[in-house]
């Protein structure tokens, strides 16, 4: 336990220098969490095919192996650093302290996180970003929330991605959000497609809105700590 907790405080002193470096450049960063095919890297070629002509984007892509999603994103003409890390589950501030020095994203760019594919390690791991966003797709379990309430506590936002499929699936909408506010009281929810664009002009009020620095209601350290 005591390991666990050294390496929790280690990185939130490193996420606490990631985010003052941001703070002071501008740069809203933006962690993105989900299950695999959850639709995060289609959400993301979207919002930066239709910001990036007015705001730069740039992106920090977290996968185990490959390029494959980092090839996507450079196709949008967005600036993309891959972290691949091996066996681990998430990333954390150290990784991203090491991609923010190759990517130097410009000042008062949006800086989107496209973390592991997973709904329970990167819930513990603060980055420094200004606002966590968990996404969920209707082709998953609307009980999804009750299964990993930790990754639902620590979001400021949740999107329900896909909804153009919601006639062909078995998907509750309201019983999926009554749980992540079950985890999270107020949490914000947006339902979306990433494909067909219904959704996204709420989305991007949403980023418009957002702050560089500590734009979040609390770091991982403060959810970990019941503040």
């Amino acid at each position: 336990m005591s390991l666990e907790v050294d390496l929790l405080s280690k990185n939130d002193a490193l996420a606490e220098r990631n985010r003052r470096w941001l703070g002071e450049h501008g740069v809203l960063a933006l962690n993105l969490m989900s299950s695999p095919g959850s639709g995060k890297t289609t959400l993301l070629e979207r919002t930066i095919r239709d910001l990036g002509a007015s705001r730069p984007c740039a992106v920090l892509e977290g996968d185990q192996e490959t390029l494959l999603d980092a090839d996507r994103i450079t196709a949008t003409g967005a600036r993309v650093v891959q972290i691949n890390t091996g066996a681990g589950c998430h990333l954390d501030a150290d990784m991203v302290l090491g991609g923010l020095h190759t990517l130097s994203p410009e000042q008062g760019s949006l800086l989107f996180v496209e973390n592991v594919g997973n709904l329970v390690c990167p819930a513990l791991f603060d980055l420094g970003e200004s606002a966590r966003v968990v996404i969920i797709s209707v082709t998953e379990g609307a009980d999804k929330p009750l299964k990993y309430p930790h990754m639902f506590r620590t979001a400021d936002l949740m999107i329900v991605n896909k909804i153009d499929l919601l006639p062909h699936v078995d998907f509750d909408v309201a019983r999926c959000v009554e749980y992540a506010r079950r985890a999270r009281r107020g949490l914000e929810v947006l339902e979306v497609s990433a494909t067909r664009g219904d959704g996204l002009p709420g989305w991007y009020d949403w980023l418009a809105r957002r702050r560089p620095g500590r734009d979040r209601a609390g770091s991982a350290h403060d959810h970990r700590s019941g503040r």
